[in-house]
């Protein structure tokens, strides 16, 4: 069995981490907030570097350290640890006031700038795209009348930070605005101010009477100073994360959203604008797939999602409420309260498939002690026909029904045990069930959300 390592809980990492360490990423199996966040601070100190590849703000990482809970959108989880290098990718979306705000937070709270290093060729989310995301959503969510398709609400649930129009503005190319042109401000007032004027063209019509042109020169100010806030930390990426690899430093992967998310294969169209997957790394930092030596999948032992989007084994009962209030299932970004169902073992064959995951990080399991019955998808019927494939399209997906088995719930207080041995019986047979299901390994079973709450097979 393949095993992880993981140090103590002390926030220091080894000053001499082990060369033989293998680069890992650390990918969601569901559809987000499973909990990446605590896997990533677990693992950090064994590794040189912790580098973010895919997203934006709209992702939600939470970290609990002796009862305190600590939210990030941008910054890699393993900034909690002196001595690790975070890195964000050149594949991620950033919008400064949210970055900046956040190496405040760390600089307030360890005392220290965080050691942090962001790609000089990341996006940058302007203004522009949150209020195209916002104009988007208003439009997709009004049917269009007398259209005669009897559909009502289309829109897919963004958080509205501007993470889809940022995407898509840099497969344009020209509007794009990229971190390392806020470092220089005649050329960033040309571009932005060309950009401004063609926003406000393409927008207005969208957006109605009501629409408030953006002003160039001033966003062009305000963000040149964005910029000079950030320049201490902005670099060539890629060859930083070359040059620890070539050092013989292990590297750890942290991704964003989850993998349901991804835009080319989760439950399009309800996804984010980015590949969430391991299959995302390479794109997003530079480093060859090769480097991706051991995949961490982590999902909940239980299912959620947030916005729109088919959910085959939704809860919209007592039971689903239960879940959602004991696994404070609301979100780190927006706090909106999560759909809750049973796991769905038909979504995380794919999905751990996909990934090509070496080990399962199951978390929240203390979330389902005290339930009579624990149910579980093993397929889905669509259209009368019994189906062991998942469909990574909404249409089809939506039409899936779940086939359910119920086995034995647990009960008593999980977040006092430190090994599977003392787990109650029927949480062990849970988690080993999860396991042949998979053909995977469980190597983290979490049963609470600080640091020491965490069960780890082999230490």
């Amino acid at each position: 069995m393949t095993t992880l390592s993981i140090p103590s809980a002390s926030p220091a990492r080894p000053s001499n981490p082990r060369a033989a360490e293998p680069s890992t990423a650390v990918v969601g199996l569901q559809w987000g907030d499973e909990g990446k966040g605590k896997v990533i601070d677990l693992l950090a100190p064994r590794y040189g570097a912790v580098v973010r590849y895919n997203g934006g703000a709209n992702a939600g990482h939470s970290v609990v350290i002796e009862g305190k809970r600590h939210a990030l959108h941008l910054m890699p989880s393993g900034v909690f640890h002196p001595g690790v290098q975070s890195v964000i990718g050149n594949g991620v979306v950033i919008d400064p006031e949210v970055l900046l705000r956040e190496i405040d937070q760390i600089t307030t709270l360890t005392g220290t700038a965080p050691a942090l290093a962001v790609s000089d060729r990341a996006h940058v989310v302007m203004p522009w795209h949150k209020v195209e995301d916002a104009i988007r959503e208003t439009l997709l969510a009004t049917p269009a009348s007398g259209d005669g398709s009897g559909e009502g609400d289309r829109s897919i649930g963004t958080t509205k930070r501007g993470i889809g129009p940022a995407y898509a503005d840099k497969a344009h190319r020209a509007p794009a605005v990229r971190v390392g042109d806020l470092l220089r401000p005649a050329s960033l007032r040309t571009k932005i101010e060309r950009v401004a004027d063609l926003k406000n063209r393409s927008l207005a019509p969208l957006a109605g009477p009501g629409f408030a042109p953006f002003d160039g020169a001033a966003i062009a100010a305000q963000y040149a100073h964005l910029g000079e806030r950030l320049r201490p930390f902005v670099t060539d990426t890629l060859h930083l994360l070359h040059g620890i690899v070539g050092a013989g430093r292990a590297v750890l992967f942290e991704g964003a959203n989850a993998t349901l998310l991804d835009v080319d294969h989760g439950t399009f169209p309800f996804v984010t604008s980015s590949s969430c997957s391991t299959l995302g790394i390479p794109v997003g930092t530079g480093l060859p797939c090769r480097h991706v030596q051991r995949v961490v999948g982590v999902m909940k032992a239980y299912s959620t999602r947030v916005g729109g989007g088919p959910f085959p084994t939704e809860l919209k009962d007592a039971t689903g409420d239960r879940i959602r209030e004991r696994g404070r299932e609301y979100g780190t970004t927006t706090g909106r309260p999560r759909r809750c169902g049973w796991l769905d073992l038909v979504a995380l064959r794919y999905t751990t498939m996909l990934n090509g995951a070496t080990g399962l990080a199951i978390m929240l399991l203390d979330v389902l002690a005290g339930l009579p019955e624990i149910k579980v998808c093993t397929a889905y019927e669509i259209g009368g026909e019994r189906v062991d494939r998942f469909p990574p399209d909404a249409e089809p997906l939506a039409l899936a029904r779940p086939v359910f088995e119920t086995l034995a719930g647990f009960d008593g207080d999980l977040t006092v045990a430190r090994t599977l041995a003392d787990l109650p019986a029927g949480a062990r047979r849970y988690v080993e069930f999860i396991e042949r299901a998979l053909g995977v390994p469980a190597e983290v079973v979490s049963v609470g959300p600080d640091r020491a709450q965490t069960i780890v097979q082999g230490e």
